[in-house]
C-alpha cells in the first residue's frame, strides 16, 4: 500500500449468507472491532439484508454495498434490482463483473460494462472485479486476460469517473478454494492493472487508482499481502463472515 497516494480499502463479499437476524448479530460485533480503522470499510451485504447493513451502520465508518446491479434503471428484468434502486436506498458500493456472476450467470466483459455504467450514473462506487482462470495462468496469458476485462469494463469511463472506481483482482484459481496467490503474485498483477490505468488514464489517475487484492485473504496472510506497494486492501470473501477475522484484516490495512 501507499496510503500517500491512494486510499486503502477493506470490502466484505458477503455472497449468499446471512439472513436478517444473523446479519444484525454479525454487523453488531462488527462494529466496535473497527471503529478506529485507518482504512475504508465496506460490507457488500445481500439484497435482503441491505436495509439492515443501513440502518446499524448510520453514523458509524463502515460504508455499505451490493454484490451486483443491473444495466438498466427499470424494465422488464424480472429478479433483477437496478442502481438506481441501490442509491435510493443509500447504498453507496455495488460490486460489479465477480467471477462467480460470470461463471453462473453468464455475465460478460461487455454487460459488466453496461453494469458499470448504469451504477456510475446512479451515483456508485464501483468495485470492478478482474481475473484469471486457472488454465489461464498456466497458459502464461493472465496479463493480456486481466488487461482486456478492465479495459472493456471501463470503455466509456471518464477520468473523473475513474476515481468512483476500485479495481478488484481476483484470481479466480484462489477463490473459496483456499488456495492464495502469493504476495508477490497478488502484486504483480496488480501492478499490471495499474500500468495498464497510467496507459488509458495518466500517472495521476494510476497513482491514485485504489487495487485490492480479492483471493482468499485472511486474518493469517493478510499482513504480507497489503505489505506490497500495489496491493491496497482486499475483496474479502469467507473472512467477512467472521467479525474478529474481517477485524484482523482490516487492521492490518490500517498499519
Amino acid at each position: 500500500m501507499n496510503k500517500n497516494l491512494r486510499k486503502a480499502v477493506i470490502a466484505g463479499n458477503w455472497k449468499m449468507n446471512k439472513d436478517r437476524t444473523e446479519a444484525k448479530a454479525l454487523i453488531e460485533e462488527m462494529i466496535p472491532l473497527v471503529k478506529d480503522a485507518d482504512c475504508d470499510v465496506v460490507i457488500c451485504v445481500p439484497y435482503t439484508n441491505l436495509e439492515t447493513a443501513l440502518n446499524l451502520t448510520e453514523g458509524t465508518n463502515i460504508g455499505v454495498g451490493a454484490e451486483n446491479c443491473h444495466w438498466a434503471n427499470s424494465g422488464a428484468f424480472t429478479g433483477e434490482i437496478s442502481a438506481l434502486m441501490l442509491k435510493e436506498m443509500g447504498v453507496k458500493y455495488v460490486i460489479i463483473g465477480h467471477s462467480e456472476r460470470r461463471q453462473y450467470f453468464g455475465e460478460t466483459d461487455e454487460t459488466v460494462n453496461q453494469r458499470v455504467r448504469a451504477a456510475l450514473d446512479a451515483g456508485l462506487k464501483v468495485i470492478l472485479c478482474v481475473g484469471e482462470l486457472l488454465e489461464q495462468r498456466e497458459q502464461g496469458i493472465t496479463e493480456e486476460i486481466v488487461s482486456l476485462q478492465t479495459k472493456v469494463a471501463l470503455q466509456g469511463v471518464t477520468n473523473e469517473e475513474l476515481k468512483n472506481i476500485i479495481i478488484a483482482y481476483e484470481p479466480v484459481w484462489a477463490i473459496g478454494t483456499g488456495k492464495t496467490a502469493t504476495s508477490e503474485q497478488a502484486n504483480e498483477v496488480c501492478h499490471i492493472i495499474r500500468v495498464l490505468i497510467e496507459k488509458l488514464y495518466g500517472k495521476q489517475a494510476a497513482d491514485g487508482i485504489t487495487i485490492q487484492y480479492g483471493g482468499s485473504m485472511n486474518a493469517k496472510n493478510a499482513d504480507e499481502l497489503v505489505a506490497q506497494y500495489d496491493v491496497d486492501g482486499g475483496l474479502i470473501g469467507g473472512a467477512s463472515l467472521k467479525a474478529s477475522d474481517f477485524a484482523v484484516i482490516v487492521n492490518a490495512a490500517s498499519k
